[in-house]
């Protein structure tokens, strides 16, 4: 398990916090500053095997979001909707 730490501004955190929540569910540490000094620390609150199911999940999603984007070029999910309605 790779351990990685990012530090970051808490104004920017605050913008970013969805994809910062995922980082740290795939086992990156996240500092937080304010005013260039640490003020607080996120870290996964999951057992190793929890981190191990969401990296695996990320890398199915991505492998399946770039086979679809091979296979069919761009995909008009909402013309697929509207298609099954008729």
């Amino acid at each position: 398990m790779d351990k990685r730490s990012t530090e970051i501004a808490v104004g920017e955190a605050k913008a970013r916090l969805s994809e910062l929540l995922a980082r740290v569910a795939l086992g990156e540490t996240i500092t937080l500053k304010k005013h260039g000094r640490p003020i607080a620390k996120i870290e996964a609150y999951a057992d190793g095997a929890s981190i191990e199911r969401a990296k695996r999940l990320t890398d199915f999603l991505t492998w399946r979001n770039a086979t679809i984007k091979t296979a069919t070029g761009s995909i008009d999910y909402k013309a697929l909707i509207n298609e099954g309605r008729r």
